[in-house]
Formats: C-alpha cells, structure tokens, sequence
C-alpha cells in the first residue's frame, strides 16, 4: 500500500493538535485489563516453560521479522520499507549489549503489549496493536524461551527515518489516536474452540496487520478487518466469510490444510510473506489450534472487496499452441504464451494442474484471478519458496530473464488462461512492482 508522504505528515500534525488540547487528560498509555485465563495460551499438554515459550514465539511469528535473510535467528536487522521510511527489525537475543539480556520482565512485557521500550514508543510496524491482546503469562513464555537461546553480539541497524517520523515522542500521541491496550475478552456467546481460535489469529497470529487495510495514519482500518491488503507486492487476500471476495465458500479441509502446509488443492498455494508465515509458524501449531483458527475465521463477518469475481475453478479445454494442439479461444496467441510454453508450462502445464508438485497447481488460485496480477507479477518477479515438514517448494525469479513488457505479457496469459477475466497487468505496473 502506498499512503502518500503529505497525508502522513499531515495526519502527524492533526494528531500532535489533537494530543496537545487534551494532554493533561492523557497522562500515559490505559491500563490493562485483566489477563485472559491461561487456556489462550500453548496446549496445556506443554507444560515446560520453555517448551511453552517456543510453541508461543512461533505462533506469534516472532523469528520472520527478527532474522535477517541468511541471518542468525532472532537477531534482528530484516528490512521494512514503510510509507514513512526504512525500519530495521531490532536483535531479541539475550545478548547483553545488542539484544534484550538485561531487560527486566516489565520492561519486556510494556514492549510486547504497549509498544514502549527502553528507547521509548516503538513504530507500529511491531504488531503491538494486535500483541496487547496477549495475556501476561504468554508473553513472559516467550520470554523464557528467548533468554534459552544462544545470544547473539549483532549491532542494531540505525532505522532510515526523516523527520518529523523519527521523533518517537510523536508516537505517543499516535497511540492515543489508534491504540488500545487491553488483554483479551472472552466472548461468553462463543465456545472455548472459537475463543481459543481468536485468541491465535487476532493477537498471537496477528492476522489483521497484513490482511487489514490501513488508514491515513498506518493504523488498521475499521470497519475492515481481514477484508484484504497489500504487503510487499504482494497481495494478502480478503480473509472474511464473504463468498466471492473471501473464504466463505472454502470447505473446513481446504482451510485447515492451507494454514498448515500453505496449500489447498484448487484454492490457493502461499507464496511471498505467506509461506514464510506457513515455514516459520503455521506449520508448528497443533491440529486442534489449526482447527480452532479455522473456525474462527469462517465467522468473521463478510467484507466485500475488489477481489469479488467469481473464481474460475474450470480447466481450460484445450491447451496451448505449442503443444500442436488448438489454443483456447479465448487467448490469443503470442509473447506471453510463448513465454509460458518455454519457462512455466513444465511445472505448471498447460491445464494449471501442476506437474510433481501439487503446489505448482494454479487453477482456483487467488492470484489467477486478481485482474491486476499484483502476486502474479511478484511470484515472476521475485520467485517464491516454502519449506514444510522437511519437504521445500521452490519457484525460481525471473526477474533478470524478463523485461518489464515481458512480465505483463506472461501476467495476462496466465490470467486469461486461468483466471476469470482478462488481465490488465501494464509494462509500468510491473516496473513499479520491481522497485519495491
């Protein structure tokens, strides 16, 4: 998502007016309510500590944003461009210097549920907002399972923030606007399934911080939870209940089966910031916090979307020119299906079926069906890989084999093909795309 700069620094000034008028009403962040009962945190059959902290810290996701690529784990320095400038995630280690080893248990509860730590209010992109809604005896969990890890004496990068953004006093008031610290609350109308499944997928999992659109402000957008985002180029699809733009017309299996191990046949394979959620945390979760999840997500209220087209789920009839045989009427001939038949129809042949890898099936998929090919053109550009019990999926990039033309002509075969409209993907879309 792209929030131009002037709107931000203008939400900034109009938030700093608004904190001034009622500062002596606002002397610090709210209190928190009383903790969630324990049930919301790992399975009880965990009863180590650590094993506790660990199973938390993956359901939490805690390792994709502090690990650099190629990096040791927890250690921080991965790369986060945001509206508002560059942030580097900071070093978790217990390491004494660098990383968290002296933090106190309150230091590092404030940081985790508020957003403040010893250098004061932390930059949304921390999910915090999702975070608060753990409870106190989970987030120490993790911390228990962090300070059992090798420290690691890796420097913190400096963050590439202009001003008036990198003056963390100004958070301060972006909470008030935006920010709510309060612990989960329980919905008495709602089995233990269905609130142990929120508890994962709002403030553990923070599922909202990707798939919910944001506002002027970089806060998620109310009114619009889970209704869909973009985040790096990539889409991160409408996560409600509605039958077209969202999941609702997913079966409870397809669901289970694509937080678990990034694919469901016919709907969807992770690919970009999804597998890595799926390789680093989903995977991890036990089939009852799987289920759980899924059932909290097939209630969440539809939200309409641009993605709202019905979903083509029939094969083409017939298969691409190369191949001797007749193309289907519907696509005309030319670059983009030349292109396929010489670098994508061996994995994914000419049915959208998939060749060796269930993965590499395209038919049903979401990103064949995004008129504006937004994760079609990442997935070209940037290649995706997933690693699930063992077993990896790689897509290579082919971003120094295309040109800009090339990548939109590929990006409306494959929609056209496949997918349930023509795709619309341009020469400067993908460009903008590849400077991300």
């Amino acid at each position: 998502m792209r929030v131009p700069l002037r709107w931000l620094v203008g939400v900034f000034i109009v938030a700093l007016c608004m904190i001034v008028a009622v500062a002596f009403l606002s002397a610090g962040t709210p209190s928190p309510e009383m903790d969630a009962p324990g049930v919301f945190g790992a399975p009880a059959a965990i009863t180590d500590p650590v094993k506790r902290g660990e199973y938390l810290a993956r359901a939490a996701d805690c390792q994709a944003c502090h690990t650099q690529q190629g990096g040791k784990a927890y250690a921080g320095g991965r790369t986060f461009q945001l509206p508002f400038g560059t942030l580097y995630s900071t070093n978790i280690t217990a390491d004494r210097i660098n990383g968290i080893g002296t933090w106190s248990d309150e230091e590092f509860v404030r940081a985790i549920r508020e957003g403040v730590g010893r250098e004061g209010h932390l930059y949304p992109a921390m999910p915090y907002t999702s975070y608060t809604a753990l409870s106190t005896a989970d987030v120490l969990a993790i911390k228990a399972y962090l300070f059992s890890l090798p420290a690691v004496s890796q420097p913190n990068r400096v963050n590439g923030i202009g001003f008036p953004f990198n003056q963390r006093w100004g958070l301060h008031f972006w909470d008030f606007v935006f920010f709510r610290n309060q612990s989960y609350q329980v919905d008495a109308s709602k089995d233990e399934q269905w609130n142990r499944g929120a508890y994962l997928t709002n403030a553990l999992g923070h599922c909202g911080e990707c798939h919910t659109p944001r506002n002027i402000g970089f806060a998620m957008s109310t009114g619009k939870y889970l209704a869909g985002a973009e985040i790096e180029g990539w889409v991160a699809p409408n996560l409600s209940s509605d039958t077209r733009a969202g999941i609702g017309a997913w079966t409870r299996p397809q669901l289970q089966q694509y937080l678990s191990t990034g694919h469901a046949p016919g709907r969807s394979s992770a690919s970009g910031p999804m597998a890595e959620v799926v390789e680093a945390s989903l995977q991890y979760l036990s089939p009852e916090d799987v289920s759980a999840m899924a059932t909290y997500l097939s209630t969440v209220p539809a939200q309409s979307g641009a993605e709202g087209a019905p979903v083509n789920l029939q094969r083409p009839r017939a298969v691409g020119a190369t191949s001797g045989l007749p193309v289907q009427t519907k696509v005309n001939p030319g670059l983009g299906e030349q292109l396929f038949a010489g670098d994508c129809a061996g994995c994914h042949l000419w049915n959208g079926s998939g060749r060796q890898s269930r993965y590499a099936d395209l038919l049903g998929t979401r990103s064949v069906n995004d008129p504006a090919g937004r994760s079609v053109i990442q997935a070209i550009l940037s290649g995706t890989h997933l690693t699930v019990a063992n077993h990896q999926e790689v897509m290579p990039s082919f971003a120094a084999r295309y040109s800009d033309s090339e990548v939109a002509e590929i990006a409306n075969y494959l929609l056209t093909l496949f997918g349930n409209a023509t795709g619309t993907v341009t020469a400067a879309q993908v460009a903008s795309q590849r400077s991300e």
